[in-house]
């Protein structure tokens, strides 16, 4: 056999292993090629390996380029569109009633209880306590509301199916879903508020991250929020903002606090809602409220408790809520009217800033609280002195009838004069004594 002949068979006779047909040179051909490859994917590579990592960014908003606007106001000082809102109070204050009797207003384009007219838009309210069927729908019926325009957050539908609402993790689906509602609520009324903490409601920072989505939900749906809340207990006498139940955080991310308390038997009775704190307009104020019990018309068995409006109240939160605070001890009325005297003798030498007769009254051993009470009983007068510049006392320059007797062509005043949702002067004092204390 050939040389070649003998070459070509051992390459091509199967020996076990693979046979290789390519020669020397055409395996150096593939090896310079692969090289030639692999240095052309790291002149494209090599650089992004050693580009510096992403670095998030700030985006910044020129002032110039907002265009200021006005606050768009449901309720002017009180409730505004895009804002989220607190009405806290003690237990049996009567809270959740007062908050949808103010939804019910706000559905039908009633009356305030300033007696301002407001313009109709639809209610929706998430509750964790009371049930719709046999607590809210009756509050509402007896508060006039128009049902077709308030409604409840039921429960949220995810792949597995209808689950209960969870305010704390839910908050996105329900803006997504308000975006689709026409016409969009005007108000939502959240009950409590404290159900949008999963964490610890004591800690400011979880409270803060916590309602970030309401405050981002109320500014993307143009719709205020009324967060609903308690008192902390053991807090009598300090500010009442600070007394929301929970971390000062509730207060300070809310634009508007309001309180709501009773008020002893020798205040007058009933119960009174007053402005805490207000980042965007007047933060004093209030107005009292009574708690009427009645039976559904037309619907046998079915009980329900509405708000009749009162009497507006001048004074700070503070001096408002303080007579909700006070005792009936007999040393105390003692005290009370010792300090009534040694205000009326400081009174009659003028007006006086009340952090300078609080001052005064401490070096003369009477307590802020006292003093408070004993203005009351001195008919002395509160003036407030414009935004966040604290308020003055003094006597009245001619003491006068000051029950509060609308004008007959006044449209707060009810034409039976017996009081309904939306406000009511008239008769208030005979209303609080029908009405049923809860």
């Amino acid at each position: 056999m050939g040389d070649k002949l003998k070459s070509f068979v051992e390459r091509y006779t199967y020996t076990g292993k693979e046979a290789d047909p390519l020669d020397d040179k055409a395996r150096e051909a593939i090896r310079k090629r692969k090289l030639r490859d692999q240095a052309r994917l790291d002149a494209i590579t090599k650089p992004l390996k050693q580009a510096a990592p992403f670095e998030p960014g700030i985006t910044l908003v020129s002032a110039s380029s907002i265009k200021p606007e006005p606050i768009a106001w449901l309720w002017p000082g009180w409730l505004a569109r895009g804002k989220v809102h607190v009405m806290a109070g003690a237990p049996g204050t009567g809270k959740t009633t007062a908050a949808v009797s103010l939804g019910s207003t706000l559905t039908v384009g009633g009356h305030w209880p300033d007696g301002s007219r407001c313009r109709a838009g639809s209610v929706l309210m998430w509750s964790g306590e009371d049930d719709p069927r046999d607590t809210l729908v009756p509050r509402l019926i007896a508060a006039g509301a128009d049902l077709d325009r308030f409604h409840f957050v039921d429960s949220c539908i995810d792949a597995r199916g209808p689950r209960p609402f969870d305010l704390a993790t839910d908050v996105d689906v329900l803006s997504a879903h308000l975006a689709s509602m026409n016409p969009a609520p005007a108000l939502l009324i959240v009950d409590p508020i404290v159900s949008a903490v999963s964490g610890d409601s004591n800690q400011g920072s979880a409270v803060r991250r916590a309602l970030q989505p309401l405050v981002e939900l109320a500014q993307d749906r143009r719709c205020a929020i009324l967060g609903i809340s308690h008192f902390s207990k053991g807090t009598q006498g300090r500010d009442p903002t600070e007394r929301v139940t929970g971390s000062l955080s509730f207060g300070a991310v809310a634009r508007v606090v309001m309180a709501t308390a009773k008020l002893p038997d020798h205040e007058g009775g009933g119960r009174i809602l007053v402005r805490s704190k207000s980042n965007i307009g007047m933060d004093s104020g209030g107005f009292r409220y009574a708690l009427e019990h009645c039976e559904l018309v037309g619907i046998g068995g079915v009980p329900a408790t509405r708000v009749v409006w009162g009497a507006a109240m001048d004074g700070t939160a503070r001096e408002l809520l303080s007579l909700a605070d006070t005792d009936t001890d007999p040393e105390e009325q003692t005290e009370q009217q010792e300090a009534g005297d040694w205000l009326r003798e400081l009174l009659s030498q003028g007006s006086r800033r009340f952090v300078d007769i609080v001052k005064a009254a401490k070096e003369n051993g009477f307590s802020e609280r006292t003093v408070r009470r004993a203005r009351k009983d001195i008919d002395a007068t509160v003036t407030r002195e414009g935004f966040g510049g604290g308020s003055s006392w003094s006597l009245p320059a001619e003491k006068e009838n000051t029950a509060c007797i609308p004008a007959k062509d006044d449209p707060f005043r009810p034409a039976s004069g017996a009081g309904r949702n939306g406000g009511n002067v008239a008769g208030i004092q005979e209303v609080c004594e029908k009405a049923e204390d809860f």
